[in-house]
């Protein structure tokens, strides 16, 4: 289900980036190709590989595990609504607000049935839930408040992008960067318990402020940044040498984290007026997404692939799927910056960076393949 995933996710990417240049289309259906068909589904099945080791419990049942497959049915459906100029994006919004709040009550259920006390990472994974779950509740509030179509627009924005992704993202790290550098992060644990409550009130005033009352956005991102200066200061302490490297995911997902820091910075000057929305949009994707996504595949893909003992091919899939990884991640970042600064070339960059993940994903297919058929 994972690999599955993670294919419509590149996929996604590619089509984003391709479609475009192939033929004209509103830029709400290739951002929704990315955010709503690649990155929301990957995020729910990431989650619940992650909540049965945060909870000590067992894996999710099938119900649960095709709820991912019902988010990506739904992705489809409204990058075709926008890219066709029709309302069925009505109906997305629906099934994704039906199956937040399921997925939002498994979460509750296994943090109440836990092995002892939860991972402080569950509460941001529910936390991000229930953004998720108001953001799509915003869409659907669209239809009986049209005089409120561009503030609910707003409100969904940010509540998908900083509330479910941020938030599931920041949360994730915490645990993926340590295990991706190969030593323990001690404080990880209790720097997400104190963090928490600013990460959340921050996307809250951000959204809101975004939506009707614009002097709240800076306090707002000002709140988030104290979850990302924490969590930098930290893995500057501990990671200086992992995050410096040419190679490897750990320097791809600490430059996911700079990225978020710029978006915010971004986000903020677009609520004032001073950069535009779209431009804004492809950064948030570029420069925070991107590197995100193809480090965290790089960690693991190899797991999610073949699940139990770590093997010479795990070792040499994470291999594959990491090098360059850090060029990647300072190309990503770049093209994002220039891009959300209003300059479209800027995309060169995180073109160059898409195709070179593309092609070393392509050839761990085809390692996988070979590696099967051998056996």
């Amino acid at each position: 289900m994972l690999v599955i995933l993670v294919l419509a996710a590149v996929a996604s990417f590619a089509g984003a980036v391709a479609l475009p240049l192939l033929h004209p289309l509103p830029p709400a259906a290739h951002i929704h190709l990315v955010l709503a068909a690649g990155i929301m589904p990957l995020i729910l099945g990431a989650m619940i590989h992650f909540v049965p080791v945060l909870t000590r419990s067992t894996t999710a049942h099938l119900g649960v595990r095709l709820i991912p497959l019902l988010a990506l049915a739904a992705g489809m459906l409204a990058f075709f609504s926008f890219a066709a100029s029709n309302r069925i994006y009505y109906l997305a919004a629906l099934i994704v607000l039906v199956t937040s709040v399921i997925f939002a009550a498994w979460i509750i259920h296994r943090a109440d049935k836990a092995v002892g006390k939860p991972h402080p990472c569950l509460y941001w994974y529910l936390s991000a839930i229930a953004c998720l779950a108001l953001a799509f509740a915003a869409v659907l509030a669209m239809a009986l408040w049209p005089e409120q179509r561009l503030a609910l627009k707003r409100l969904h924005l940010h509540l998908n992008t900083l509330g479910f992704i941020g938030l599931t993202a920041v949360a994730t790290l915490q645990v993926l960067l340590p295990t991706a550098a190969g030593r323990p992060d001690p404080q990880a644990a209790a720097r997400l318990r104190r963090d928490m409550k600013w990460a959340l009130g921050g996307t809250l005033l951000i959204s809101v402020g975004a939506a009707w009352f614009k002097p709240l956005v800076w306090p707002g991102a000002v709140l988030w940044m104290i979850p990302l200066m924490h969590s930098g200061k930290a893995w500057l302490n501990l990671y200086s040498q992992e995050i410096r490297q040419l190679h490897g995911a750990a320097s791809s997902l600490a430059t996911a984290l700079a990225g978020l820091f710029v978006v915010l910075l971004f986000g903020s000057l677009h609520a004032g007026g001073a950069l535009n929305s779209i431009d804004t949009a492809h950064a948030f994707i570029l420069a925070f997404l991107f590197p995100l996504v193809t480090g965290a595949v790089s960690q693991l893909l190899p797991i999610w692939a073949r699940p139990g003992p770590q093997t010479a091919w795990h070792v040499l899939v994470r291999q594959r799927l990491g090098a360059c990884g850090g060029c990647r991640a300072a190309l990503f970042l770049v093209g994002g910056l220039l891009v959300g600064l209003g300059w479209r070339g800027g995309l060169v960059f995180s073109i160059a960076a898409l195709a070179a993940f593309l092609l070393q994903f392509a050839a761990t297919v085809f390692c996988r393949t070979r590696a099967a058929s051998a056996t």
